[in-house]
């Protein structure tokens, strides 16, 4: 049951009942966040040149990003990309401060763009939604709570589906949507489970995810320093605060904070602002707004509340581009350009050639060498692929032993087969040899290794 309210100190939940203001930050995170869910609920039907835009499927090891299909062979490449976000998240909170919670987390869109707004058509603001809950259960109240909840459910629903084709794909979704739930028991139990953890984050969890569970508040209060901006109150011009005084501005001794409460009232996670910066503070910008909203009535210029360096209140800096932002920029500039180039340069196949290991050359008949390798061959493509080894050279012949022939999607296979040389052509005891890999007649991949063989000066 949703509702309970305690905040009598006995360690007990407090609910939170924060009140919705539209003011401009809230109207930009608005249109942000429905760009947000239009491409979050269309991703997994778009696709560039014939790939999904993004696909993480972890139990058949098929990745595609930007329709760009990746295997376990490429997990170098993840590796280098985990360590670019992971940079790029550190610049962007020392820079910003906690901004990504408040405008483009799944976390905080889903609650407050359309959770919470779904809770305010249902049951009323939040002075009517905590009026409710503190009530009896009158038929009123059942019939509310049991459409909120059935509405929860059904989004919960929606979004663990789209969410579960980000992991199987789309294909494989719909197959098990319309057959039978015997042929898809696993897929079926998996969006169940989807379906209830989403239900239960958003309709019960909620703002604990931020201030508990989620590390990334922890991680600011360490990242943060006095030239980041984050929502902050000016208090040097907001104290000492206190209800509005008739002085006529600015014969007011006190400062423009008139102490009304309603930063508090808005926030999404119950802090005052005026505290200072907090791990629980996400930089939705609710406070801003309402501020503001609160400074034109009473004819004071805006900003009391606003993005703020703490250098820029106390000691009136301009906002800087400081050392330590450069630095992080310049390892995150070296990221990119490594693993862009190791993205362009990467190869659809991969061949790697190793000699026998411990033999030594044949003597074939026609005065020929021949020396036995193994080939492994890996398809990164999305498609199944016909391949042959050739050596660039046209006097120099491969008898296979082991053809690698039909290479399946994301799979490897090997090959074993005899370089064979005409002895007339060998000059010395190690020949470099090259070969090629070519499927549909392309060539692929050239491959060079070395040949051993008598000397013939």
């Amino acid at each position: 049951m949703d509702g309970l309210v305690a905040g009598n100190g006995s360690g007990e939940r407090k609910w939170q009942y924060p009140l919705l203001r539209k003011g401009k930050y809230y109207r930009w995170r608005s249109w942000l966040s429905y760009f947000y869910l239009v491409f979050f609920f269309a991703g997994p039907l778009l696709r560039i040149n014939g790939q999904p835009f993004l696909l993480l499927d972890f139990i058949n090891r098929h990745f595609v990003i930007l329709g760009q299909v990746f295997w376990p062979q490429d997990i170098f490449l993840f590796m280098l990309a985990s360590l670019v976000f992971i940079v790029c998240i550190v610049l962007f909170t020392i820079a910003f401060g906690r901004m990504f919670c408040g405008w483009i987390c799944p976390q905080t869109i889903f609650m407050e763009m359309v959770f919470r707004k779904i809770e305010e058509w249902i049951e009323g603001d939040a002075n009517k939604r905590k009026k409710l809950d503190a009530g009896p259960w009158t038929n009123e109240k059942i019939i509310k709570k049991w459409v909120k909840h059935i509405v929860f459910f059904i989004v919960s629903f929606l979004i663990a589906n789209t969410f579960l084709a980000y992991i199987i794909g789309s294909e494989s979704l719909i197959r098990i949507i319309t057959e039978p739930v015997s042929r898809h028991w696993v897929g079926f139990a998996s969006i169940c489970v989807f379906t209830t953890v989403f239900y239960l984050v958003y309709s019960q969890v909620r703002e604990l995810v931020c201030t508990v569970i989620c590390p990334y508040g922890r991680l600011q209060s360490v990242l943060i320093d006095k030239d980041t901006l984050v929502v902050a109150y000016n208090d040097t011009r907001g104290e000492p605060r206190g209800k509005l005084s008739r002085n006529p501005y600015p014969f007011n001794v006190k400062g423009d904070c008139v102490d009304c409460g309603l930063c508090v009232a808005v926030c999404p996670t119950g802090i005052d602002i005026r505290n200072g910066t907090q791990i629980e503070c996400v930089n939705c910008t609710a406070c801003i707004d309402v501020c503001d909203e609160v400074m034109d009535k009473i004819h004071r210029p805006r900003s009391l509340i606003g993005y703020y360096s703490e250098n820029m209140i106390h000691n009136n800096e301009k906002p800087t581009f400081t050392g330590r932002m450069m630095g992080y920029a310049a390892v995150i500039t070296i990221l990119i350009g490594v693993l862009c180039f190791f993205i362009f340069s990467r190869k659809d196949m991969d061949m790697t050639i190793m000699r026998g290991a411990g033999m030594l050359y044949q003597e074939q008949k026609g005065n020929y060498i021949s020396n036995v390798y193994n080939a492994e061959i890996i398809n990164k493509t999305n498609q199944t692929k016909t391949v042959i080894i050739k050596a660039d050279d046209p006097a120099i012949s491969i008898k296979y032993i082991q053809p690698p022939a039909v290479i399946k999607k994301g799979e490897e296979t090997k090959a074993v087969f005899f370089i064979i040389i005409p002895a007339r052509n060998l000059h010395a005891p190690k020949t470099d040899v090259r070969l090629q890999l070519i499927s549909d007649n392309k060539i692929i991949q050239t491959v060079s290794t070395t040949f051993v063989g008598p000397a013939n000066d």
